[in-house]
């Protein structure tokens, strides 16, 4: 009865017209920055903070969330239809989406997309209003050893999503954790690997990384192929997925949707992680895990599924500890503390209306975003229309307008520039660019929970084995570890991932 309540102060807060106008608002910019491939959400909702100023608290954070879960939905669009992930959280949806572009199964794949995201969004907002307080006393009990496991664990992960030779996937996840070393060193202060550029003291954006190694890199290889998104348009015959392609989807968006509501939670965890998570759960329950990477439903439903529902219960920490468990809910924390908001459990009480409002929203909001993005599926697909002469430069020219305008600074471009030229050489040696990504995110974070449990445990290395959510998740990692250097399944994943020439 007492969330029945909730919701309906909730329910009152939400339906005014003005807070209806900033929720479709919010929506609508989401899903553009999410289709124009390297404006993300944190740049847009830090460009918009100082429009805060002359908004109401709830139209706000409505307007603010809106953006962020939109991009959500739009960042599958262009990771489908041109391989360029508009989010990094649909880095994954590209390898399985994009294939089905190029086989003419466009339309299936962008409204598995927008229904999974939608089933997913409805599930993590429920899950926000029912289970906010009990699900947060879990991510309590994560300290800094846990987290440090759990990175160790989503690591030894992408190796299981990688194409290829293990070696290889290995080797890209190092370069993935040196490349997160470069900056400044969070405890001394001082410059790592800058080689005495200033621009390098503030380490590798993830952008300039991702647009780089999975836009450019795309480009060049499209440059050698002319032709290729001109067939593949000529083969698009249909705009909805088949009985076969539902009855595979469902179970993934299910999957997806339980993966990405749990690690949506926990802080280092997030879209990106839940993404790339249930796409390695979908080839492993998948009966026929070779179809993977060549236009596998499963790959962007569950991914995309799982994105969506992390986006939602990301909000949990936030509203309920007042502690941001990524840069977009930070800036969520700036949005709020500009409305003389302290974040926390206080809010659920001193202010129901914006605690409620906003979650209802949310609910809203995902239902104005699957009832904006259905339709536009056609339009979407008449991108692949264009040739690709006409189409690589303004795709060039969003690229580098969303990378500077991270930081206003031409240096962003060069090395995106430069990220795609190492990526388009990484395609011609079969290296996958996506463990790499994982290790580049989730290294910095590692080292930062390192060291503070090396330092709350005084120098003991037995910290992590004497914490039983630590020591489960350890012993899950050597065991998936080794299941995958094990010769049996070592033999069956290079059968699997038999790299097309």
């Amino acid at each position: 009865m007492d969330l029945l309540a909730n919701l309906s102060i909730g329910l009152v807060a939400a339906v005014t017209a003005q807070n209806l106008l900033y929720c479709l608002i919010g929506c609508v910019l989401g899903t553009l920055i999410g289709v124009l491939p390297g404006i993300g959400p944190v740049a847009t909702i830090a460009m918009l903070l100082p429009v805060t100023y002359a908004l109401p608290p709830v139209a706000a954070l409505i307007m603010l969330a809106g953006i962020y879960y939109g991009a959500q939905y739009g960042g599958s669009t262009t990771a489908i239809l041109v391989n360029l992930p508009g989010e990094a959280s649909s880095a994954v949806t590209c390898l399985d989406g994009y294939q089905m572009a190029l086989q003419g199964r466009g339309g299936a794949a962008l409204s598995v997309a927008a229904l999974g995201s939608f089933f997913a969004g409805s599930v993590g907002v429920l899950l926000l209003a029912a289970f906010a307080q009990p699900m947060t006393e879990l991510a309590l009990k994560f300290g800094p050893a846990e987290y440090f496991s759990l990175m160790i664990l989503g690591l030894i992960g992408a190796v299981v999503l990688a194409h290829g030779s293990l070696l290889k996937a290995i080797s890209m996840i190092i370069l993935g954790l040196l490349l997160g070393l470069v900056g400044t060193d969070v405890n001394s202060g001082m410059a790592r690997f800058s080689f005495g550029i200033p621009e390098l003291t503030d380490g590798l954006g993830v952008a300039q990384i991702a647009m780089g190694v999975f836009g450019f890199a795309e480009i060049l290889i499209n440059l050698e192929k002319q032709g290729t998104r001109s067939l593949a348009a000529k083969k698009l015959s249909r705009l909805w997925p088949t009985k076969e392609e539902a009855k595979l989807s469902a179970p993934a968006v299910m999957r997806g949707t339980i993966i990405g509501s749990l690690l949506g939670i926990l802080p280092g965890g997030g879209a990106l992680l839940a993404s790339f998570a249930a796409y390695g759960l979908e080839k492993k329950v998948s009966s026929t895990p070779e179809l993977f990477g060549k236009g596998a439903i499963q790959g962007v439903a569950g991914p995309e599924s799982a994105n969506n529902a992390a986006a939602q219960t990301s909000f949990i920490p936030l509203l309920t500890l007042g502690i941001p468990p990524n840069a977009v809910m930070a800036l969520m924390v700036g949005a709020m503390t500009i409305h003389n908001i302290q974040p926390g459990p206080q809010v659920m009480t001193s202010n129901p209306a914006l605690f409620w409002g906003l979650i209802v929203s949310m609910w809203i909001g995902n239902l104005m975003l699957v009832v904006l993005n259905l339709p536009l599926i056609g339009m979407w697909i008449k991108l692949l229309t264009v040739p690709y002469r006409m189409l690589y430069p303004a795709i060039l020219l969003f690229c580098c307008i969303g990378v500077y305008s991270l930081s206003n600074n031409v240096w962003d471009v060069y090395m995106t520039a430069l990220f795609g030229f190492v990526g388009y050489i990484w395609v011609k040696l079969e290296c996958e660019p996506a463990p790499l990504m994982l290790g580049f995110v989730l290294g910095p974070m590692m080292e930062e929970n390192l060291r503070r449990a090396m330092l709350l445990s005084r120098g003991d290395p037995m910290t992590f084995f004497t914490r039983p959510i630590s020591l489960g998740l350890l012993i899950a990692a050597i065991g998936l570890l080794l299941i995958v250097v094990a010769p049996v399944f070592r033999k069956k994943r290079e059968e699997v991932f038999v790299e097309e020439t």
